[in-house]
């Protein structure tokens, strides 16, 4: 009966090391398209992209909460309408930060230049800086590409102020937060932002710790330093203490106020209008232990920034005010210190994104292969873009900015690329095939041994006449089929494996096998099977049988005359161990004889020699055995010897000897004796172990021994010596009473 079954799967594993092993030019042109597209990235051709897809990440990333740490005194449309003047006057100024101190801040923030005097009052506001020293101003420090505005000088002598100036990417957008800039003299300047969350930290006694060259702790965060090739920025203006901005996203529309009758937070922040303030409209529980920030939040004034969650490709939104910018730098840093959130967005090392890159480019070389069909093309298509694109945004939740732009230039660059070389390969591989099988049929048809040609499938595509007599199948019912169409499953099963071998690894593979032909005929077979290519590059499975029938019967006969020699061997083996255990040991007992007594003594005593330790030699003579021959027989005499050999073995340790020299005499070995005591309690444990009667025939025996010891190297050094002491002990041990042990 012949038995179909399909051709198993081949496992992934299995593809994906083909694919390395038999695709290595598609490998090389993935490669190719994910070092372009590294190389452009380095010219920098990929930035703003990288920068857009950077904004989406935030506007993608869940809102965060108001701010409640935070207060905007906002100068607004109509607070200028009232007041009919622009800048406001000194004196306006100094009222409205009279009035916030008075409500108990920690820190006051003054995003307002106060480089010359807006009359009137500029008295006033000079007395009020000297006399409100939370409060922090600002300035414009020049750069090359703009001049700087000055603070007021007071505010400047005593250290309480910070610079506005703020890093503009090429598209004007704010990503990233400037924490320490030089000035014209080439001191380290601390920003707006910054001067004011240490003024608020300092009660709490959350001080800057330097921990390298490059970066500083603040309370729970440690902030490192932004280079100028970070994340997708290439050869940016890394000057200063900077870093890539964790911005805080607010949450769109108003929110509510954390205390009661608080107004609703406006863009992530309560804020209350400057006339409000001087109309003494604000409650203490809108700034007390707070950071005030007064600043302008009106469009006329035109002190706005774009930032990346403030626009996006498709919804451009509002863009927020510099004071608003200010505020979520400082509520970044506070977060910082407080709650241990993350300052910044960290960045892989540049070895690290090249290789994530150069992944995604063998991710694409993978997926051309792998799917041919246009239709499950494009799927997995969508599946590695879906995988890529979640990857970023997983990474970025976790404070990361990993490269995207790149990844998805490169996957679908070596798609691309690969599924046209495949499309080229395919359409060469049919224009040659025809040719190679013709050319293969002319070779193989004068060759006597059966020959089989397959293609990476397992197929059969080229065979010679001698190989369908063997199968006993004709030619035109073989072709395109392989094994599990004529062959029974598990006997296809083992020619796939021996095929795939060859296929997967590439070398020359020789096995022999059994194989049953349709007519029901067992034959040895040796199979020699190795790859061809073509004049076109194609690979093909050639296999070259010959048929060993008769030589397997014959080395059947040679392993079963061996194995009989064997046996025999195995016998002989036995026998002589049982010749030696006879030779060293007691027929009664099991115990050492006097020979193998000897042996171990001397062994003893070298051991005991070199570790300069006592051996004890114990000589027992069973008390009045003679007697118990007579009365009982000797079987049961030989009853009592074997018993007392157990008893004297069970007492022991497994180190030491007991031996039989001969009728009711034993001696004892004991090596590693500590002291003269310890012999003593062994003799004695000995003589308690013998005291207990033998139960024979109901009838019980009574045995007792007396015992002669000497001592290595106490009384000799020799074992003739030591052993002949030891007798004469037992004979004065049996002179005294019997039952006793005698040292010599």
């Amino acid at each position: 009966m012949i038995l179909k079954s399909p051709t198993p799967p081949i496992p992934l594993w299995q593809q994906a090391a083909d694919t390395f092993n038999r695709l290595r030019r598609l490998l090389v042109v993935a490669g190719g398209v994910g070092g372009v597209i590294i190389g452009l990235r380095a010219l920098g051709l990929l930035q703003t992209l990288e920068w857009a897809a950077y904004d989406q990440l935030f506007l993608l990333r869940s809102p965060d909460a108001h701010d409640s740490r935070i207060t905007i005194v906002g100068i607004e449309e109509a607070d200028l309408q009232q007041l009919q003047q622009w800048p406001i006057s000194d004196r306006t100024m100094a009222r409205a930060i009279e009035k916030i101190a008075a409500l108990e801040p920690r820190a006051i923030g003054l995003d307002i230049f106060r480089d010359l005097p807006v009359a009137p009052g500029h008295p006033e506001l000079q007395r009020v800086f000297a006399q409100t020293p939370n409060a922090i101003g600002i300035e414009q420090l020049p750069t090359r590409l703009q001049p700087g505005v000055p603070a007021p000088e007071i505010l400047k002598s005593q250290g309480r102020v910070g610079f506005n100036n703020v890093m503009l990417d090429d598209d004007r957008k704010v990503r990233r937060n400037l924490i320490y800039l030089a000035d014209e003299n080439n001191n380290w300047q601390q920003s707006f932002a910054f001067k004011l969350a240490l003024q608020y930290l300092q009660p709490m006694g959350v001080k800057i710790e330097r921990v390298g060259v490059y970066s500083f702790r603040l309370g729970r965060a440690t902030f490192n330093i932004f280079h100028e090739n970070d994340g997708g920025y290439v050869r940016a203006d890394d000057g200063g203490y900077q870093m890539l901005a964790n911005f805080y996203v607010p949450p769109p529309g108003d929110s509510p106020g954390q205390t009661p009758g608080e107004p609703p937070a406006r863009r992530g922040y309560l804020r209350v209008s400057l006339t409000e303030v001087l109309e003494d409209r604000v409650p203490q529980s809108w700034m007390r232990d707070r950071v005030v920030l007064i600043g302008s939040t009106t469009t006329s004034i035109k002190d706005f920034f774009d930032t990346p969650y403030t626009s996006s490709l498709l919804d451009p939104q509002e863009q927020v005010f510099g004071v608003e910018l200010h505020a979520n730098f400082l509520g970044q840093i506070l977060s910082a210190a407080l709650d241990g959130r993350s300052p910044y967005i960290r960045v892989w090392n540049d070895a690290t994104e090249g290789l994530w890159i150069l992944g995604w480019s063998v991710v694409g070389a993978a997926i051309a292969w792998k799917w041919r069909s246009p239709l499950w093309l494009l799927c997995a298509l969508l599946c590695a873009l879906g995988v890529l694109g979640g990857s970023a945004f997983l990474w970025f939740l976790w404070g990361w900015w990993i490269p995207s732009i790149p990844p998805l230039i490169t996957l679908l660059g070596s798609t691309g690329a690969i599924a046209a070389n495949i499309a080229y390969q395919e359409e060469k591989l049919k224009r040659a095939f025809a040719e190679s099988k013709d050319f293969l049929n002319q070779i193989i048809n004068t060759i006597p041994d059966p020959i089989f040609v397959k293609d990476k499938n397992h197929k059969w595509i080229v065979l010679n006449q001698a190989y369908c007599e063997l199968v006993g199948q004709p030619l035109e019912a073989l072709l395109d089929k392989s094994e599990y169409d004529f062959l029974d499953s598990e006997q296809a099963h083992n020619f796939w494996q021996q095929d795939e071998l060859v296929l997967k690894s590439g070398e020359a593979h020789d096995h022999e096998e059994q194989f049953t032909d349709t007519r029901g005929f067992t034959h040895y077979l040796a199979t020699k099977r190795s790859l061809h290519k073509d004049p076109a590059g194609n690979l093909f499975l050639v296999g070259v049988i010959r048929d060993i029938t008769e030589r397997k019967k014959m080395e059947e006969q040679l392993k079963q005359t061996a194995r009989e020699l064997a046996n025999s061997y195995e016998e002989l083996k036995l026998s002589q161990e049982n010749l030696r255990h006879q030779a060293y040991h007691d027929s009664l007992t099991g115990l050492p004889n006097r020979k193998l007594f000897y042996e171990r003594l001397n062994q003893a005593l070298e051991w005991a020699s070199f570790n300069n330790q006592l051996v004890a030699i114990l000589f027992l003579d069973l008390d009045g055995f003679k007697t118990i021959n007579d009365n009982f027989g000797h079987d049961i005499g030989n009853f009592v010897l074997e018993g007392v050999a157990k008893r004297l073995t069970g007492c022991l340790r497994s180190s030491d000897t007991v031996a039989r020299l001969g009728g009711d005499e034993f001696t004892v070995i004991l090596p590693g004796i500590p002291r003269e005591q310890d012999v003593a309690s062994v003799a004695q444990k000995i003589m308690r172990a013998l005291l207990v009667p033998f139960i024979v025939e109901q009838s019980e025996i009574e045995v007792t021994t007396s015992i002669g010891i000497s001592l290595y190297p106490l009384t000799s050094e020799n074992a003739d010596e030591l052993t002949k002491q030891a007798d004469e002990a037992m004979y004065r041990a049996k002179h005294r009473g019997k039952n006793q042990y005698e040292f010599f």
